[in-house]
């Protein structure tokens, strides 16, 4: 048996090709839609994919799986479990054949097992390997988003996400029972996760590639609680919010993805940036947040191209209008288009570079640009409000004593009650997001909008006071998830 992990760390996701080396035989799971990699790996390993497959619908990225099976001319699988409003709706029309528990998928000598394990989701479905080549004893679970290194998948995102309310408490039970039901498989089953650190998909994910089954009972809080009212509580607790796009994932996934866009972006001069943005189009500039401050069109959102970016775009950018890119350097336009593409952002049109910035300068004058502030300033600026828009476990954490708490991702909707003209002061862990806040609210017409250099993490090396909620301190993975370990492209 072969098995290779392929893993994007932007989206922190896992898909695993798992091939039989004596027939040839091989099978995806839980492929993302960038499906040129699988197809790639394969042919490396010298691979025919006759199955794809996935653990669940997945919130946090469209599938890949509907076109890679197309595309290979493989079988598709597809979990039926879980009924309700979360049943793959293309699965006749793609002639897929429907799983449930106890079900098995051969690849050559390769047994894959089907094991219903709902919680995160309802259909949600974990396999479990056996290389009959070598034993009959299995040698591994791909566990989805299932049980994760240090943590397991949370049962709260159809509710908080998707708006299906009442659902959480008993996914949470259910997660419970799926968890005591894995008492009957061997301490040596290897666990192959479909996420890793920084996903948004649990609140305690390990690095760790993989783990084994029985190293969780021992090192998972999860493992711990025999309780299923106390278990139901803490998973329920402190899951960090959930991206905006959470819920749009859902439906695309579930009625079907269409294939990924391939048209060449445009080349756009000033005349056609400007008749985008007339048009109602969004323009991202996608630079670093330096850069951006130093000067930029106005109107445009800095959405700079690194490990937050889908989080960001996802929950930021329209999915109903034309998107143009704005970067100094082809790779990184090429980089944000196919991250977009990653999460269903499918309408981007054009790009544009630092030539179109200087012919917006000679026409319509200096570009804009943010105002940066030291803490020390801020101290002595009494006039100017303070919006922390980090997530709520990080301002219960520890936040300044006259902070608003206005989260990015519902930036938004919570400024609209503001003036335009109001002096505002924008922070967050380390200046990344907060960044990214200040450009939006530029976009939306604030003339008077700041960034707080170094954010609260300066605050607190300053020695300054700060209050606290009920929150204990943020964890650096939380940190990393949030964006303030953003790792842009190569300047």
């Amino acid at each position: 048996m072969l098995l290779k992990r392929i893993y994007d760390e932007t989206l922190a996701q896992a898909s695993y090709l798992i091939g039989c080396e004596k027939t040839g035989s091989a099978i995806v799971v839980d492929p993302n839609r960038d499906i040129g990699q699988y197809l790639a790996a394969a042919r490396h390993e010298h691979l025919r994919i006759e199955h794809v497959t996935e653990t669940h619908i997945h919130a946090d990225f469209a599938s890949g799986a509907r076109e890679l099976a197309k595309r290979a001319g493989a079988a598709l699988h597809l979990s039926a479990e879980g009924g309700g409003d979360w049943l793959y709706r293309f699965a006749s029309a793609d002639d897929a054949r429907l799983l449930r528990d106890g079900d098995v998928i051969e690849v050559g000598n390769v047994k894959l097992e089907v094991r219903h394990t709902p919680g995160h989701k309802p259909e949600h479905i974990a396999f479990v390997v056996t290389d009959r080549a070598t034993s009959d004893s299995p040698v591994g679970m791909l566990s989805g988003d299932f049980i994760f290194v240090g943590d397991v998948g949370r049962p709260d995102l159809l509710e908080r996400a998707a708006n299906m309310h009442g659902t959480m408490e008993e996914l949470a039970k259910d997660l419970f029972r799926s968890i005591a039901a894995t008492s009957e498989l061997p301490d040596h089953l290897q666990i192959w996760p479909g996420h890793g650190a920084g996903s948004a998909c649990g609140k305690a994910l390990g690095a760790l590639p993989s783990t084994t089954l029985g190293y969780e009972r021992i090192a998972n809080w999860a493992f711990a609680i025999h309780d299923e009212a106390r278990f139901v509580r803490e998973v329920l607790a402190g899951q960090p919010e959930a991206p905006k796009y959470f819920a749009m994932m859902k439906a695309i996934n579930r009625d079907g993805v269409p294939p990924a866009p391939t048209h060449p972006l445009a080349p756009f001069d000033l005349s056609l940036l400007r008749k985008a943005m007339g048009a109602g189009g969004v323009v991202i500039d996608v630079r670093s947040t330096a850069d951006f401050a130093a000067g930029h069109i106005p109107g445009t959102l800095n959405l700079p191209t690194g490990t937050s970016f889908t989080t960001w775009a996802g929950s930021l950018l329209p999915y109903d209008r034309d998107i143009v890119i704005l970067a100094d350097d082809p790779p990184r336009i090429e980089g944000a288009r196919r991250l977009m593409m990653l999460i269903g952002l499918d309408r981007a049109v054009g790009y544009a570079g630092a030539d179109v910035r200087a012919a917006w300068a000679r026409e319509f004058g200096p570009l804009e640009r943010v105002k940066q502030i030291s803490v020390q300033e801020l101290v002595r600026s009494a006039e100017r409000q303070i919006l922390d828009v980090r997530n709520q476990r990080e301002w219960d954490a520890g936040h300044l004593p006259n902070a608003s708490h206005r989260y990015l991702g519902d930036l938004v909707e919570r400024t609209k009650d503001l003036p335009r003209d109001t002096p505002l002061a924008l922070h967050c862990q380390g200046g990344t997001r907060s960044a990214i806040a200040a450009s939006l609210m530029q976009a939306r017409g604030f003339t008077n909008v700041a960034n707080v250099s170094g954010g609260y993490r300066a605050w607190q090396d300053a020695g300054l006071p700060i209050e606290r909620g009920a929150g204990g301190q943020a964890s650096a993975d939380e940190e990393h998830r949030a964006g303030d370990a953003l790792t842009p492209t190569p300047e």
